[in-house]
Parts: C-alpha cells; structure tokens; sequence
C-alpha cells in the first residue's frame, strides 16, 4: 500500500505548526522533507548543489507564504511540484550562463591559484586588471563572486552567510559575472557568443 497519504498529513501537519507557531517551526518540515526533496530535485538538476538551492528556494517560498500549501489538496505533492519547479528554473539559467561563466572563471583561475595577498596577485599585470574589475563591483556582487568562485560554495551556502535568499545570491552572482565581462572587455567579452551572454 501507498505510504503517500500518511506522509502527505505529516507534511500538512508540520505546515500547520509553522502557521500556528511561526517560523520557528520551519525545521520539523526542513528535517521530514528535505532528503527526499534534494533526492528528487538531482533528478531535474543532475548535480547535487543545485538540487540542494532548489530545495532551499522552495522552502524559502513556503516560509513567506505558508498558506499556499495550507489551502493545497495534497501539500506533499504541492511541495514536490514546487520544487520541480525551481530545478528546472536553476537549470534553464544554469544552461544560459553557463558557458559565459566557464569563460571567465578560466580568466580568473590563476587569481584562484595565486599566493593568497592581495598585493601579491596585483604585482602581475593581467591579474591587476581582474582584481581592480572585481574592486568596481558593487559589494553585495562582490562578495557573492568571491564565496561562489574562491570558497566554491553552493547558493544555499551562500544564502545562509549572507543572510539572504539562494535565488538573490544566484541573481547577484549573474549580475557580478556580466559586469565583469563589460570592465573586462576583450579578455572576456571577446570570447563569449553574443546570443549566450545576452542572455544572461
């Protein structure tokens, strides 16, 4: 027998804690799904990161509008249909700026390798010109850029260092890469495909 409809009044249960007790309560839904939700969403997604921001935007949805799954027939299968749909939204980004982001973390991967001082990196000429791009940056963009390409963290990471939404750390991330590739010029620009990096 299907254990669908014993798992879905769990989940509405602990929907109706987190409206009843505030967000407080949001882990007893965090702890009951979150496995089989990133285990669905990497389905989508194929990597494990992004199926985790998936699962995060979606729960981020779920906090500030808790209703949504109160009023919903069957809120597990609600729940999993939100996050199918964040998956395929972090995937059809991911495809559209995903080559203009190989591009320029190939510009900044001996930055990456570099001796960590910032004086140091800036001795070599080619790197000046990338730190001092990066230093125009507006800070929330910077900031973002650094955790995501250095710390190499997930968006999800992200979001809870910065105190932010995962979709907002991925935003700012996007926004830091086509600034760069505009202060850039020629080193980076040049070898994006128009179509693609308009796109972004």
């Amino acid at each position: 027998m299907s254990k669908f409809p014993e798992f879905n009044e769990d989940v509405r249960r602990q929907v109706e804690t987190i409206a009843e007790h505030g967000l407080g309560s949001v882990a007893g839904l965090y702890e009951l799904t979150s496995v089989r939700l990133v285990r669905f969403a990497a389905t989508i997604t194929r990597n494990q990161h992004d199926a985790e921001d998936a699962v995060a935007c979606a729960l981020l949805k779920v906090v500030s509008d808790v209703d949504v799954l109160i009023q919903a027939k069957n809120p597990w299968a609600f729940l999993l249909q939100m996050v199918r749909n964040d998956a395929l939204l972090i995937l059809r980004r991911k495809k559209r700026w995903l080559f203009a982001t190989s591009k320029l973390t190939e510009c900044l991967s001996d930055l990456i390798r570099a001796p960590q001082k910032v004086d140091a990196i800036e001795t070599h000429e080619s790197m000046q010109e990338i730190w001092k791009a990066i230093r125009q940056l507006p800070t929330e963009q910077a900031e973002v850029l650094v955790l995501k390409i250095w710390e190499e963290f997930t968006f999800h990471q992200i979001a809870q260092t910065l105190a932010i939404p995962p979709a907002t750390a991925a935003s700012r991330y996007r926004y830091a890469l086509a600034k760069l590739s505009d202060l850039l010029g020629s080193q980076v620009t040049n070898q994006l495909d128009p179509e693609v990096y308009h796109g972004l």
